[in-house]
């Protein structure tokens, strides 16, 4: 049996590299540091405590002594689909100090600086004040009424017959073609949303407009990009169905989006300027994390499959 490694003290977030997406390599441990093997033999070293989150893609295969290098290094380990079109499971999120939770928790629980946070969502979704003298719980009817607006003006934009955002999760067969999509679309927006949230350091359930779910936070996130990435993208690969596995192909789309505009590197950032909004002290040593989808052999340039 091999010496037990040194106790580790982990990098804080703001010092830490970037996100790194894996695919298809094994991830092993190599001198005490990351290192992934791929299917050739090269073997691509990662810096050891530098990286806030580690990706890993379809075609990864981890080592338990990876894994236990990266809850002592505190970085964070998160299956996910190819450019994190689904979140499958977390690791230990080593690298989130128990203060940026709190920080996100003391906002939440203020009604004033909730409402802060609020206004500025909405000001960032559809690029305006949000109405002065409204409530937390006036402003989300407000926004539902315009994102049905919204969902209406897209399919008169793309010819498609709108009869509203209706779907059952337990009998996916019975929505239209038009809801299937979006949902398959909101789905990838949640997984690489959901990353980002635990990469930077926060609780997916601690939102602020949605409340009382496992996602509230990632729903909050999400709705800042969806009418500019995902609904359009659903919309037009419906216009198009063909009922052969449409909602595959509003996957792959939504996949090489991701991938094209760095939709990570966006969200993170976004997520630490929201919160400052609410107007509370920020944590110690409180920055953001860069998101970086590399191109070194082994991380990230091999051909990519669904």
């Amino acid at each position: 049996m091999s010496d037990p490694l040194p106790k580790l003290k982990p990098i804080p977030i703001k010092e830490r590299l970037s996100v790194l997406f894996i695919e298809r390599c094994q991830l092993d441990v190599l001198d005490g540091a990351f290192v992934a093997v791929d299917a050739t033999g090269i073997r691509t070293h990662i810096p050891l405590g530098g990286v806030a989150c580690l990706m890993l893609e379809p075609g990864v295969r981890t080592s338990h002594a990876a894994c236990k290098l990266a809850a002592e290094a505190g970085t964070l380990l998160v299956w996910v689909g190819e450019a994190g079109v689904r979140l499958y499971s977390a690791g230990q999120p080593g690298g989130a100090r128990a203060d940026r939770l709190l920080y996100q928790a003391r906002l939440a629980l203020d009604d004033d600086a909730r409402l802060k946070v609020v206004r500025d969502m909405f000001r960032r979704r559809f690029g305006e004040e949000a109405p002065q003298r409204r409530s937390v719980d006036q402003l989300r009817g407000i926004e539902g009424a315009r994102v049905r607006s919204l969902y209406k003006l897209l399919a008169q934009q793309y010819g498609i017959s709108w009869q509203g955002r209706n779907y059952n999760p337990e009998d996916w067969d019975s929505a239209d073609v038009v809801n299937r999509c979006l949902s398959a679309a909101n789905h990838c927006l949640y997984g690489v949303v959901e990353a980002a949230v635990l990469a930077a350091g926060y609780a997916p359930a601690i939102g602020f407009i949605h409340s009382g779910k496992p996602l509230s936070f990632v729903y909050d996130i999400a709705d800042l990009y969806k009418f500019e990435t995902v609904v359009p993208a659903a919309f037009a690969v419906a216009v198009h169905a063909t009922g052969n596995n449409d909602e595959r192909t509003v996957r792959l789309r939504c996949r090489d989006m991701f991938r094209k505009t760095r939709l990570l590197e966006r969200i993170i950032p976004d997520i630490e300027e929201v919160l400052q909004a609410g107007g509370l002290s920020v944590p110690e040593n409180y920055g953001v994390v860069e998101a970086a989808i590399p191109e070194a052999p082994g991380l990230g340039d091999a051909g990519h499959r669904t």
